[in-house]
């Protein structure tokens, strides 16, 4: 199967395939075997899929090594080369975040790992409320203006830090985000209700992460088999049967599987175009630990999903609704801590004129499972 229809990147002007092809599953976390995620990258390439998302927390770095192996040569010209920083990469204080200071380490370390001079689109993995966001874009500006990146985004971002940033970025001359890369699958639909009309007005990308959720999508997941120990150990709650959204999700992704074969689609193929059918999205985000992951969820980039089975993914997921909350991706601080949303908490904690601080880490750190590509 090859992918032959492409898309423009928000208003870069670079184009892309319907597919991009994500690294989290590459090294230690995932598939170990590094000749065989070569492989796997190579035989994408070969597909058509011309844009490659990696990140340098993914597996400590390791996926980046991967990717700049598979990329040696020739093949780097001809493709659009995506990496996200933020997230931790050491016990530091100063290992993690979207400070100048971190960021410009950041680069030189995926740059190094990558082997290339430049990153196609480098993107913040998740807002950094200990950091002013103009910090942030100016770092970005001057890595533009430097050459080594050549456009910039944001990934898990609300749709009001978006606009700020747009703002920001319109008033201060600074480099403006190209593209928000947010998880998005028929069973966590919330960004329909704000982030991706936000994406569509100002003319920002979009590159949807986990669109088979997971693996809930992946066909694996029915009434009829128990979760493999394996995914439940890594997993932890987003597998727990005893939560109610866990049911929840396990009979809605048994509807969306009956839906399948009865259209006669891979489930796989089925999950990803409903997620590049919205007219915002520029990308789905596949990560394949195996070639078999890859070469069944290719044929997603060439179906279009009638308007009859779009009404029947309707009717099982309501639009908007993310049926599980850790399936948000991100979820601000002052939603998971009640002293942030009151005016005067004394506590043990906290004195009443002290002022709220953010743990960095804990704000920015999300399971690994809920990562993109």
């Amino acid at each position: 199967m090859m992918v032959s229809r492409y898309r423009t990147l928000g208003r870069t002007g670079i184009t892309v395939s319907p597919l991009c092809l994500g690294a989290m599953m590459f090294g230690s976390f995932g598939n170990p075997d590094q000749t065989d995620c070569v492989r796997i990258i190579h035989t994408a390439l070969d597909a058509g899929i011309n844009f490659v998302d990696t990140a340098d927390v993914y597996s400590d770095g390791e996926s980046e090594e991967i990717v700049g192996e598979a990329l040696r040569g020739g093949r780097r010209n001809r493709v659009v080369l995506a990496s996200k920083c933020g997230l931790p990469m050491g016990s530091g204080p100063n290992t993690s975040g979207n400070s100048r200071r971190w960021i410009l380490q950041a680069v030189e370390d995926s740059l190094r790992r990558l082997r290339t001079d430049w990153i196609d689109l480098y993107q913040v993995h998740r807002p950094d409320l200990s950091c002013d966001l103009s910090e942030t874009l100016g770092v970005l500006s001057d890595l533009v203006h430097q050459g080594k990146v050549r456009a910039v985004g944001c990934s898990t971002f609300p749709a009001d830090m978006i606009v700020e940033a747009g703002w920001m970025s319109a008033s201060r001359g600074y480099e403006a985000f190209a593209c928000e890369q947010s998880p998005y699958s028929i069973l966590a639909r919330h960004i329909e209700s704000a982030v991706l009309p936000t994406c569509q007005r100002y003319g920002l990308g979009v590159l949807a992460w986990s669109p088979l959720n997971g693996g809930w999508l992946s066909g694996r997941y029915r009434r009829s088999a128990p979760f493999p120990d394996s995914v439940s150990n890594r997993a932890h709650d987003r597998f727990d049967t005893t939560r109610q959204e866990v049911t929840v999700k396990l009979e809605a992704a048994e509807e969306i599987a009956t839906l399948a074969e009865d259209i006669g689609i891979p489930i796989v193929q089925l999950s990803a175009a409903f997620v590049l059918a919205h007219p915002a999205v520029t990308s789905a985000i596949i990560g394949p630990r195996t070639m078999a992951h890859l070469t069944e969820i290719l044929g997603a980039a060439e179906l279009d999903l009638s308007d009859e089975v779009l009404d029947r993914i309707d009717s099982i997921v309501v639009p908007g609704r993310t049926i599980d909350p850790l399936d948000l991706g991100w979820t601000p601080p002052w939603l998971a801590d009640a002293s942030l949303r009151r005016h005067a908490v004394r506590s043990s904690r906290r004195g009443a004129s002290e002022p709220p601080s953010f743990d960095q880490e804990a704000t920015m750190r999300v399971p690994p499972t809920l990562l993109s590509g």
